[in-house]
């Protein structure tokens, strides 16, 4: 037994000296101007981090070459990655620090915050636990009240009745040209469109969520989400770690698209920005979609089983076809804690002023290039082209602005699906083929462009390329499956 304990402190002496060794000879290459350590850089680009490997590129140009090769030797000496293996290194040393100056406590008794937190990462009682978490906080809390009371209110009350009709008359004594009027109060003006659909329908659900997201955060739920999916994920290419830009997906896809970087290796990027782009909706979307859908609860329910199958079945497919090594996962789970309301309403005030920075600009942007569109007439080329796949998926042609609008925003095609039902324009089982084939539709044109700054303009045009077709393609088929049973949603 004692030969044995030997060699194995002798095989990890060994390694951690080939582990200093790399940091040392990479240390004395880099002579640029870093923020960081030197120390702290080679740990990094030991652990192919992709940021710090494009800056010592640009600062170490010379050496660069040298250092990736340097990188690569070391980490041919273990079978983990290295980031797995600096982290265990990692804490190591703090459990030998601890030692010094904390002693046993005994045995301590299991409270019920330790309790719930088992709870939460067995499948078991976990997954019931996820839905109850998802019908309250999502289907409730941001479909139910905020995509249906505050939006029905602000959109309804506030704008239909008070801020259009101020702002169109404004307009009308202003400006006299009909062309220049309606690229402000039109039917898809900046003011009567663009702003309505920010401040009044999108603005609300967003807020609702980010304060749901910063809740759950708080409460430490995330990590044990990660720890309760690890094993499905692995299904799709993932590990749990890709938990992360999922939920935050569910608020912003292109900001969860730039998140994707947290993850470790380039085919788990891959698979996670295909998704995203695919069959995550965001906050808004989603919201819009839940709200009208929450009068026809079957057509929720087949939308729901729809795109939850596509994201399995695109995830499992990615995962044999993207070559790469199979995902490792290890995360540390903080306890749980009773939420602090200061840091839920500074994380909800952050990202809702985030929002309106970025987000409300593109909606201004986004009326004006449609409006542009229509003055041109391509506008109205691009949706006579739709008008055949939206026919063919059983939809009425009015639907293929609808689509065309997605493009621009994901939002802002949903909220376009709202007025369309709004409307009368839509059956049950139209409604439910609609709302899968806008929720699976091209990413709007920000995420188009996140997913080319991140994964290159080649890969970004494929994953559009893939998420147009299955689109189209799964919408064809539940329309036809729907209409062969016989089903009325």
């Amino acid at each position: 037994m004692s030969g044995t304990l030997d060699v194995e402190t002798h095989v990890q002496n060994s390694r951690e000296l080939t582990l200093e060794r790399g940091v040392e000879q990479i240390e004395s290459l880099l002579t640029g101007n870093y923020v960081l350590s030197k120390r702290a850089i080679a740990l990094l680009l030991l652990q192919d981090d992709e940021q710090i490997r494009g800056m010592v590129k640009v600062r170490d140009a010379n050496v660069y070459q040298q250092v990736g090769q340097i990188a690569a030797a070391t980490r041919q000496q273990y079978c983990d990655p290295l980031d797995y293996v600096i982290a265990m290194r990692r804490q190591q040393q703090i459990q030998e620090l601890l030692k010094g100056v904390i002693g046993p406590a005994g045995e301590r008794r299991r409270g019920p915050a330790e309790m719930l937190s088992q709870l939460t990462m067995n499948p078991v009682t976990g997954i019931p636990i996820l839905l109850l978490v998802l019908y309250l906080g999502l289907y409730k809390f941001v479909g139910q009240f905020g995509a249906g009371t505050l939006v029905d209110f602000l959109e309804r009350v506030v704008f239909e009745q008070h801020v259009n009709p101020f702002l169109t008359g404004v307009v009308e004594r202003v400006i006299s040209p009909p062309v220049l009027r309606d690229l402000f109060v039109g039917p898809y003006g900046v003011l009567t469109l663009g702003l309505r659909y920010a401040i009044a329908i999108i603005l609300p659900i967003v807020t609702v969520f980010f304060l749901m997201f910063s809740l759950i955060e708080d409460v430490g739920y995330l990590p044990r989400l990660a720890m309760l999916i690890d094993r499905l994920f692995k299904k799709i290419g993932l590990s749990g770690r890709a938990v992360i830009p999922m939920v935050l997906g569910l608020g912003c896809d292109t900001m969860a698209t730039m998140v994707t970087r947290t993850l470790p290796t380039r085919r788990e990027r891959f698979i996670a920005t295909m998704l995203l782009a695919l069959a995550v909706p965001c906050s808004a979307q989603l919201g819009v979609i839940l709200a009208l859908l929450h009068g026809h609860r079957l057509a929720l329910v087949v939308w729901a089983g729809v795109i939850t199958g596509v994201f399995l079945a695109a995830g499992y497919l990615s995962s044999k076809l993207v070559p790469g090594a199979k995902p490792t996962f290890y995360m540390e789970v903080p306890p749980l804690r009773l939420p602090k309301a200061s840091n839920v309403l500074i994380k909800t005030y952050t990202r809702v002023i985030w929002y309106l920075k970025e987000i409300v600009p593109l909606f201004i942007v986004a009326s004006v290039l449609i409006w542009l569109g229509q003055v041109t007439r391509a506008f109205d080329f691009c949706i006579r082209l739709l008008e055949y796949p939206v026919r063919l998926m059983g939809l009425p042609a009015e639907a293929a602005s609808v689509f065309l609008l997605g493009f621009f925003r994901r939002d802002y095609g949903a909220a376009g699906l709202y007025d369309l039902h709004q409307s009368g324009a839509l059956t049950g089982v139209q409604l439910a083929v609609a709302s899968v084939a806008l929720t699976l539709f091209l990413p709007c044109v920000a995420q188009l462009l996140m997913n080319m700054k991140e994964r290159g303009i080649k890969t970004g045009l494929l994953i559009s390329a893939i998420t147009l077709l299955l689109s189209f393609t799964v919408a064809f088929v539940l329309n036809a499956v729907l209409l062969a049973l016989g089903v009325v949603l």
